[in-house]
């Protein structure tokens, strides 16, 4: 078959024969995939507004290059900008330009720069922030009325930033006015209104013994539900010349996690990649380890296929024994492709107590590829994922608050909200390096 020596009139036959074949496939996925009926459906608009309500508007930002029919350079493209679209539950839209892209991703990298480092000066990252949310959300403000509930589609480097920690023209914190909750797209809207039920209990992974690797025990792996001053971080390139320090906070974090979900943590050796790749639909599932993701100043180095393969080969997590020699076994490095073959449909909450589990590899007009998309691709609910490297105690006690407060029956976002206040109350936890590195990622109602 040789599309070039086809007559234009046999191209149209062809295509008609392929569009047949489309249709006929998306029909029998229709009759068997929920999800996919779900994200196929056509009356997107009324389902998004359904999801809406007074108090709740959905912001999707984008990136967008003016099309200039006189315009000699690039074929007519101008300079890459951004735009902001809002939604609101009366039906009503807006779109309005947010300027030059080169220009606020500028911004973006100050802030991001105060945030990762504690030792910035608090006026100093204010100004970051201010500056920040001059040229992004204070636009946005103006057209969110009474609304404080925020569902946010952000797009290029804009995933890498929490929106909570940027700063109004009063000079506080937007955690302090709005709740954010993170959606790759507004069609997220589609996929989570339809749900699937667990199919076991909560499984919590902690502290991975990287020299050492034991038997899972099944019967926690696969529990039916009971209806009653270190960074967690990790190098790629050099992943497997580096000796991790071990994590003991996140022994202590979840042990203090498992009573409130009345289940027994895999700690040490049996927190392994194996495990994790038996989890089977579990109502929450919570890893809390070292995390990896390969910085755009550091791809270069990395084979060229590996980029031009997969994106999602450049982050993950590491587990137990991950230092010992392969023998028909796993390698003790779960990528972000293979969470995305993880059996999470049902998952009501997934967290990645560990560093750097929200970045991946941005697409303009795509998102973010990283673990962030692979845990959407495997099913589950929602994601409570870092934005830069977090400090191991302060994580901890994040971890420990958000649970107390999202099992007394807070949404998944407003749990992780009230908890973000609570540290920026405190003198020793005021700065956003410890309370704003995490953020929730799709549903953000209660748990059922």
């Amino acid at each position: 078959f040789n599309p070039a020596k086809l007559t234009p009139e046999q191209h149209r036959v062809r295509f008609e024969e392929i569009d047949r074949q489309i249709k006929t496939l998306e029909d029998q996925l229709n009759r068997y995939s929920t999800q996919f009926r779900t994200q196929t459906q056509e009356d997107i608009l009324e389902t998004v507004h359904q999801a809406l309500s007074p108090d709740r508007v959905l912001v999707e930002l984008v990136q967008y290059r003016p099309f200039k029919p006189n315009f000699a350079a690039d074929k007519g493209f101008s300079a890459p900008r951004y735009a902001a679209y809002i939604l609101n539950a009366q039906g009503q839209s807006q779109g309005i330009d947010l300027g030059d892209t080169l220009a606020i991703n500028q911004a973006i990298e100050t802030f991001r720069a105060a945030l990762r480092d504690p030792q910035t000066p608090p006026a100093q990252l204010k100004h970051a922030a201010r500056k920040l949310d001059a040229l992004v959300m204070q636009p946005v403000r103006q057209l969110l009325g009474n609304a404080q509930t925020v569902l946010l589609s952000p797009d290029g480097a804009l995933n890498l930033i929490p929106f909570e920690a940027l700063v109004d023209e009063n000079n506080h914190y937007l955690v302090e006015t709005y709740t954010f909750t993170y959606l790759t797209s507004g069609r997220d809207l589609l996929r989570l209104g339809t749900h699937s039920p667990s199919q076991t209990a909560a499984v919590l992974f902690a502290n991975p013994t990287f020299d050492k690797l034991g038997k899972p025990v099944t019967q926690v792996l696969h529990a039916p539900i009971n209806q009653n001053a270190k960074t967690r971080s990790a190098g790629f390139l050099n992943l497997f010349k580096q000796t991790f320090s071990s994590l003991p906070e996140t022994v202590a974090e979840v042990e203090a996690i498992a009573p409130l979900l009345n289940v027994q943590p895999l700690i040490g050796s049996q927190a392994s990649e194996e495990a994790v790749k038996q989890v089977n639909r579990p109502r929450i599932l919570h890893i809390a380890t070292h995390g990896f993701f390969v910085t755009p100043t550091t791809q270069n180095e990395l084979p060229a296929n590996t980029l031009a393969d997969n994106p999602l080969l450049l982050s993950g997590l590491v587990l137990a024994g991950f230092k010992l020699k392969p023998q028909n076994r796993e390698d003790g490095i779960l990528t972000a492709l293979e969470v995305a073959g993880l059996n999470l449909l049902g998952t009501k909450l997934v967290v990645l107590s560990a560093c750097d589990t929200g970045l991946g590899r941005l697409s303009a007009g795509e998102g973010i590829y990283g673990l962030r998309r692979a845990l959407v691709m495997a099913g589950a609910e929602s994601q409570l994922i870092s934005l830069w490297k977090v400090e191991d105690t302060a994580t901890k006690e994040l971890m420990v608050s958000y649970y107390q407060k999202l099992l007394a029956g807070q949404g998944r976002s407003e749990a992780l909200r009230q908890t973000q206040r609570d540290l920026l109350k405190r003198p020793d936890r005021s700065h956003p390096y410890y309370w704003a590195s995490f953020i929730l990622s799709g549903d953000w109602s209660p748990l059922p």
